[in-house]
C-alpha cells in the first residue's frame, strides 16, 4: 500500500513558516478566537498524519483511516492532506487577519432553501472578503480539478497558497473548514465528541453545509468499499471507538500520539520532520 513517489515527493517538501501567532496585548475576537482553534487542531492532526502515513499504511487496520480518504492510496490520500494542511493555514492566516483589523466573524441565521431557490447572499462580514486586498482579488484562478467527483486527486493539481487564500477570502468559513475536513479524512467517528460538536457549530453558524459534508462522507466509504472488493488484503476497517483508538491512537481534537512502540518508532524520523505543504 506504500507508494515510492509519495515518499520521495514527502520527504523532499520544504519547511514553510507558520502563520505570525497572535501577538500578547492584542486580544482575538470571541468567535474568531474559536475557529482558529478549530483550524490549528485539524492543522496539527493533518500534520502528525502526513508524517506518518507511511508506516500507518503498513500497518494493521488502515482501513480505518482509508475509508475516510475513500481510497488506501497513499499518493491519493498524501495529495489530499498537502491540499488541506495548506488551506487550513491559509484560513489561519485569513483569520489573523481579520482579528488584526479588530473584525469578529458574524454568525448567520440557519435558513434553508425551497427546492430550485437560490442560496442567500451572504450577510455582510460573514466572510472575509469584505476587506481583501485588490491584489487578491486578481489572483490566478484555482488550477482546474480532476473531472468528475471520483477521479483521484494529485500532488501535481494543487492549487498554490496564494490561489488558496484567494479562495478562502471569497468563501463562507463554515465552507472552508468543511474542505478542510474532507482533504483531511475528518469524519465525525475519528473525533473526540467535543471538539466534533465545535465543528458542527462553526458550519451550522458560518455558512457550511453538513448534508454536503455528510454526503460526501457517505460516498468516500462507498468507494472504499468498492477498493475493498478489489483487494480485500486491505480488510474491512472496524468501527468501535476503541478500535479507532488503537488503530489511530487518539481522537481529532486530542493530543496525537502514535499507537504502539513499534509504529511509533518507525514514524520518530518523519515526525521529526514536521511535515509541511510546499
Amino acid at each position: 500500500m506504500t507508494n515510492v513517489s509519495a515518499t520521495t515527493h514527502a520527504a523532499g517538501l520544504k519547511s514553510q513558516p507558520d502563520p505570525h501567532q497572535d501577538r500578547p496585548g492584542k486580544p482575538v475576537p470571541a468567535n474568531i478566537g474559536q475557529a482558529l482553534h478549530i483550524v490549528r487542531i485539524l492543522l496539527g492532526y493533518g500534520r502528525h498524519l502526513a508524517a506518518t502515513l507511511e508506516h500507518r499504511a503498513a500497518a494493521r487496520g488502515f482501513s480505518v483511516i482509508a475509508q475516510c480518504f475513500g481510497t488506501a492510496k497513499v499518493s491519493v490520500i498524501l495529495a489530499h492532506l498537502s491540499r488541506g494542511i495548506m488551506r487550513a493555514i491559509a484560513l489561519e492566516r485569513v483569520l489573523l487577519a481579520r482579528a488584526a483589523r479588530g473584525r469578529d466573524l458574524i454568525i448567520q441565521a440557519p435558513r434553508t432553501n425551497a427546492p430550485g431557490e437560490a442560496p442567500p447572499t451572504p450577510e455582510p462580514g460573514t466572510e472575509p472578503q469584505a476587506a481583501s486586498a485588490p491584489a487578491a482579488r486578481t489572483a490566478a484562478p484555482l488550477r482546474a480539478h480532476p473531472a468528475g467527483p471520483d477521479a483521484p486527486l494529485d500532488l501535481a493539481q494543487l492549487p498554490t497558497m496564494a490561489q488558496l487564500e484567494a479562495e478562502v477570502r471569497r468563501r463562507p468559513i463554515g465552507r472552508v473548514i468543511a474542505d478542510i475536513c474532507q482533504d483531511l479524512g475528518v469524519a465525525p467517528r475519528l473525533c473526540a465528541g467535543g471538539f466534533w460538536n465545535d465543528i458542527f457549530d462553526a458550519l451550522r453558524c458560518y455558512g457550511g453545509n453538513l448534508a454536503h459534508l455528510s454526503g460526501e462522507m457517505r460516498r468516500r466509504e462507498a468507494s472504499f468499499e468498492q477498493e475493498l472488493d478489489r483487494q480485500p488484503s486491505l480488510g474491512w476497517p472496524e468501527e468501535s471507538r476503541e478500535a479507532i483508538r488503537r488503530v489511530l491512537g487518539f481522537f481529532v481534537g486530542e493530543p496525537a500520539v502514535v499507537p504502539c512502540p513499534a509504529l511509533a518508532a518507525a514514524c520518530i524520523p518523519a515526525a521529526a520532520g514536521a511535515f509541511r505543504p510546499p
